[in-house]
């Protein structure tokens, strides 16, 4: 039976070679397209490859006549209304793989960007100034590390934390106990124990609604003085107007940026331009190791479902029921 895969976003060559090599299949990937593209050629796809771009919500999944598979290339599926997929018998599936330890070195790279001021150095040199006492920084060694989020991504980090002699705590109440001491550090049985202890703490959390704006006033109140933040998760974990306010006042010394709670984040972000702020614009992935990766599982996942009835990261595990 021949197939359809529509994927309006840009993916790797290595996933579309894939995806072009296989019999009875027609693949539909022009590229990024604008909304207007998708909504125009989802009624002819039964597969669906997106990135963070496209947002597969009701009104396009209703033009989805015959869709039978969502994957998204990488990890996060806000972007999917996993209700209405469900409703709609819609398997989704993510490709959490590929993007682990890309994801890891960014958030490690934000953490010594923090710790030791690189981007400000760097662009006062630049601007001629020679502002050695200014840029001080401060060690990792020594420093207690809160991980929250102990998946993949988390553990990924608290490895290369080691490296660095951090005392690594992890908060994460999906994990055993034991994965965490295998890996040589505690968890912790509340949120609020690591916040107290930690001097770096780094965010690897999905967006629930228990971690949605975790970061804000109340939590931070119960951090140390001058503690720093990285977040290459996702933005809406983070109150950016708490935050905002908690770095004005010093009370967190710094933070690193990756994921905003709007993608490209508005003007009127409250932490863009702070001098104590590190930001990118959600580099996490962007290797090309890990851009390579995903393609691929994310072709080889559709190409399973599609011709193998095969089905693995699959995100609504109760549509699973109607097949």
């Amino acid at each position: 039976m021949p197939y359809t895969v529509l994927v309006p976003d840009n993916l790797n060559q290595a996933g579309l070679d894939l995806l072009n090599a296989a019999d009875d299949l027609t693949v539909n990937a022009p590229g990024l397209m604008s909304r207007a593209e998708t909504l125009a050629a989802i009624p002819q796809a039964d597969a669906l490859i997106v990135r963070s771009s496209t947002k597969a919500d009701a009104e396009l999944l209703a033009k989805a006549e015959n869709l039978k598979v969502i994957v998204r290339a990488g990890v996060g599926v806000d972007n999917i209304d996993l209700e209405e997929c469900t409703r709609r018998g819609i398997v989704v599936m993510n490709a959490p793989d590929g993007n682990t330890i890309s994801t890891a070195e960014h958030a490690f790279g934000l953490m010594l960007a923090l710790a030791r001021h690189i981007p400000q150095a760097d662009r006062s040199l630049r601007e001629g100034r020679w502002d050695r006492k200014k840029y001080t920084g401060t060690e990792l060694h020594g420093k207690v590390l809160g991980i929250i989020g102990f998946g993949r991504v988390g553990r990924a980090l608290a490895q290369r934390a080691q490296a660095f002699g951090m005392t690594e705590i992890a908060y994460d109440p999906f994990v055993p106990e034991d994965i965490a001491h295998h890996l040589g550090l505690s968890l912790v049985p509340t949120v609020d124990a690591l916040l107290a202890q930690a001097d770096f703490i780094t965010l690897h959390a999905l967006v629930t609604d228990e971690t949605r704006e975790m970061i804000n006033a109340e939590n931070i109140a119960k951090m140390k003085d001058g503690v720093r933040i990285v977040n290459a998760a996702r933005g809406k974990l983070i109150n950016q107007a708490d935050l905002a306010e908690a770095l004005k006042s010093g009370k967190v010394g710094g933070a690193a940026l990756d994921v905003y709670d709007t993608e490209p984040p508005s003007d009127d972000n409250p932490l863009l331009g702070l001098p104590n702020v590190i930001c990118t614009p959600h580099l996490g992935a962007s290797t090309y190791e890990a851009q390579a990766a995903v393609g691929v599982q994310a072709a080889q996942q559709v190409l399973d479902a599609l011709f193998k009835n095969r089905y693995g990261n699959v995100k609504n595990k109760a549509v699973l029921e109607t097949l």
